[in-house]
């Protein structure tokens, strides 16, 4: 199963647009939209009832559902646009969710992350107004993925320069989908 994280807040979003033609050949998935389903940053009550959880080995409970679902997939399609050299913060909130030590990942006898994941693959998916820079977005997953989550592989699919006068973003969304073999 593919698991499709939408962080796009925009309706018509260039970049779910863009994760659509992406999931159309990778076929059937599952999809998590953390906004609208209403994951919110881990505040002190969440925590300490997560934790009291973690330390009796209780994964029953529902907050643990999205971190079981991003476990299991076999393979992930995260869509969020480039915002202010980042990616949208519901997304952080997700990984802020999903990252529970005991399913997506366990330490080593020295301390090390060990990934817990069945995923292979992570596709990033994302689109930029301007130029693209990943060092806040893309290769933080990058990091997450392959040295702590266990994923072996992390792609990056982009469109940039959208909004820059004089270009034409949607041309520039088309050759994309062609560059990436997503036609």
């Amino acid at each position: 199963m593919t698991l499709f994280v939408n962080c796009c807040p925009r309706e018509n979003s260039r970049t779910e647009r863009l994760a659509k033609k992406l999931l159309e050949k990778l076929g059937e998935y599952d999809e998590v939209n953390p906004e609208k389903e209403g994951l919110v940053p881990l505040d002190n009550e969440r925590l300490n009832y997560r934790t009291a959880l973690l330390e009796k080995g209780d994964l029953s409970d529902d907050i643990f559902k999205y971190a079981k679902q991003f476990a299991n997939a076999d393979e992930i399609v995260i869509a969020a646009p480039f915002w202010d050299l980042s990616f949208p913060s519901v997304l952080k909130i997700y990984i802020e969710n999903i990252y529970v030590t005991g399913i997506v990942s366990e330490y080593s006898e020295n301390g090390t992350p060990k990934g817990l994941c069945k995923a292979k693959k992570l596709y990033y998916v994302t689109t930029a107004g301007g130029a693209f820079d990943g060092r806040f977005s893309f290769d933080y997953l990058k990091a997450l993925g392959e040295d702590y989550f266990g994923i072996k592989e992390t792609v990056l699919i982009k469109a940039e320069m959208l909004d820059i006068i004089g270009n034409d973003a949607e041309k520039i969304l088309s050759e994309c989908v062609k560059n990436y073999g997503l036609d």
